[in-house]
């Protein structure tokens, strides 16, 4: 490899993790939430202003946050110089920034939207969902406008109307959700709903009012989440791209696309691990434009012909930029960067797309990024990560996470197995009933390309997953295969249990994706495991990982455990993200140095 590789150091990678969310435009300014290392006080509301900068808006400790759906987004609002935001127990305003924070109502709250003297937002309860309506002056009475026992989302004003989303309880918004329509007035009730798009095969998300009185929205009832509008008496495609023009909706709030004021729609369009950006021209072909980024999240902030949006590739962390795209060689502008000063100049691995032949004709594709400044014959032991989701998928941006392993001489490598976004709905789809099979068997296939192509060292494979990837880890050495280790952060353990315990928002999930490889059982892991997990997650509860150990401990496999008192589902973002680090790495090497010692002996007798 060279010369020596500065490594990146624990408190670096952890700390490097500042993000950017829910960017959009309000009072002549940008805003966005921004999230920085749990030491570093949480997540507040910035604004940043032409020739002002950026400063936080929200009151200092207070952790600006939505619960509804268990996911949250959409968690705040700015109107007329109030901030109305939620934490996890109701609503707040501050009439001017910075201002202690005033209780309006207590509950489960997001999505928050300013209407015409009103805002609008989506409130939960395990009885459903309701839209609710309140006065930005005056008397903040909480109104409800539509009731569900599902799930509502996406309260959009527009002239004389209102548009929402809607999905039942027996559904996830990426398999059947539903656009409506009606006459509203503010301070009035919602008359005659229609719609006008989704059902039980058909995922319709995103509604929004045009310029041109049209509501426009993303379906993917061409396979694709594309965009379409209903002019009122019917409804027309825009333009057919074969990629995805909305995420999956795990948040409320999202805004993958925007209408600039010369007639052009800005969009955020996702192709494999890969985003562009492209405009569409009502009198003229899809454009891409050019931008250094490769990741860009769904929180696009239009504003005359400038979009912000936050993005980023493998070699630059998160970033808010505005671009202005009257020009046609738009300039980027930088808001905001993440880039920790501790990580200043250090060398980081790129990835390279693989593409590995699996069951059935397909192909799964993965990113590979090799030890940091490797040789292009390197030969490196090798973590192969499942994603979350599983409805998720790998994304090229840089992670300080991954950089932290490839510069002590791992490679890393992210895999979009079956069921990932962003290669079209029966892609997204194909893993219900065969969760913990297929996506097995991707991972296990792209490990088994690099062995056999002198990539990876041989039993020095591991396999590492975040929640639903958890469960994939756990699988994947629960049957003879590459892996000679697994790593399961806040791992889902059986599939039926967790469909009695997930969050309502999620069940209909577990119901899917349940009827496939079943529980994990101790007595079938074959491979050393460590098993990460907090008190306070609620997404998989604690307490069938401990059960799990337990029952490798009564089997002499002796799993290692570590318990975080106090920590939700999101261990990489919580303040035991370095201990977790420090321990999967501990545990590589350690399985590492006992599969050398065992080769010795062999070799010696």
């Amino acid at each position: 490899m060279g010369d020596r590789i500065a490594e990146v150091s624990v408190d670096d990678a952890v700390r490097a993790s500042v993000s950017y969310d829910q960017l959009r435009t309000g009072d002549d300014g940008l805003y966005w939430l921004e999230t920085r290392p749990a030491a570093d006080g949480g997540t507040t509301v910035t604004r940043w202003r032409p020739g002002e900068g950026k400063r936080d808006i929200s009151p200092k400790g207070f952790d600006v946050a939505s619960g509804v759906h268990a996911y949250g987004g959409g968690s705040f609002a700015v109107a007329e110089g109030t901030l109305w935001c939620v934490d996890g127990d109701g609503l707040y305003r501050s009439r001017r920034h910075g201002d202690e924070l005033e209780l309006v109502s207590h509950g489960s709250l997001g999505d928050l939207t300013i209407g015409d003297g009103e805002l609008l937002a989506v409130r939960e309860s395990e009885q459903g969902d309701q839209l609710v309506a309140v006065s930005l002056t005056g008397d903040p009475q909480m109104r409800t406008l539509v009731s569900s026992r599902g799930f509502l989302g996406a309260p959009r004003p527009g002239p004389g109307s209102l548009a929402w989303t809607a999905w039942s309880e027996y559904d996830m918004p990426w398999d059947a959700c539903e656009v409506w329509a009606a006459a509203y007035s503010p301070h009035g009730a919602v008359e005659d709903p229609v719609r006008l798009a989704g059902g039980p095969d058909e995922s319709a998300v995103e509604p929004r009012w045009g310029p041109d009185g049209a509501l426009y929205f993303v379906s993917d009832r061409n396979g694709w989440w594309n965009l379409y509008r209903w002019n009122g008496l019917k409804v027309e495609a825009v333009a057919p791209i074969a990629g995805e023009c909305a995420a999956e909706s795990w948040e409320l709030g999202y805004a993958s696309y925007g209408f600039l004021d010369d007639g052009r729609i800005v969009v955020a369009v996702q192709e494999g691990p890969r985003h562009r950006l492209v405009i569409i021209d009502p009198e003229g072909p899809v454009r891409q434009v050019d931008l250094p980024y490769t990741s860009i999240k769904p929180y696009l902030a239009v504003q005359g012909t400038t979009v912000a949006l936050i993005g980023s590739s493998p070699t630059a962390a998160p970033q808010v930029a505005l671009i202005d795209l009257a020009d046609a060689d738009p300039q980027v502008e930088v808001l905001a960067r993440s880039e920790h000063a501790g990580l200043d100049g250090a060398r980081v691995s790129a990835p390279t797309e693989l593409r590995v032949p699996v069951a059935n004709g397909r192909e799964v594709l993965a990113l590979v990024y090799p030890p940091t400044a490797a040789a292009a014959d390197w030969l490196a032991p090798v973590i192969v990560r499942a994603h979350p989701g599983p409805t998720a998928s790998c994304l090229l941006r840089l992670d300080w996470q991954a950089q932290f392993f490839t510069s002590r001489g791992f490679a890393v490598v992210d895999v979009d197995y079956l069921g990932s976004t962003g290669y079209g709905r029966v892609f997204r789809e194909s893993l219900y009933g065969r969760w913990g099979l297929d996506d097995v068997d991707d991972c296990a296939a792209v490990a088994v390309h690099l062995l056999s192509t002198g990539r990876a060292v041989p039993g020095q494979v591991f396999i590492r997953g975040a929640s639903a990837g958890g469960y994939t880890a756990l699988h994947a050495v629960a049957q003879d295969g590459p892996f000679a280790a697994a790593t399961a952060v806040s791992a889902i353990v059986d599939p039926d249990r967790w469909a009695q315990t997930v969050p309502r928002f999620q069940r209909a999930h577990a119901m899917r994706l349940r009827r496939g490889a079943g529980p994990v059982r101790a007595a079938t892991v074959q491979r050393p495991v460590l098993l990460i997990h907090g008190t306070a997650d609620e997404v998989a509860v604690v307490e069938d990982v401990r059960e799990l150990a337990d029952e490798l401990m009564s089997l002499g496999m002796a799993p290692e455990v570590l318990v975080f008192p106090d920590v939700g589902h999101y261990v990489a973002s919580s303040r035991q993200a370095g201990a977790a680090l420090e321990a999967e790495l501990a545990h590589y090497r350690s399985v590492m140095a006992a599969n050398d010692q065992r080769a010795l002996h062999s070799g010696q007798r």
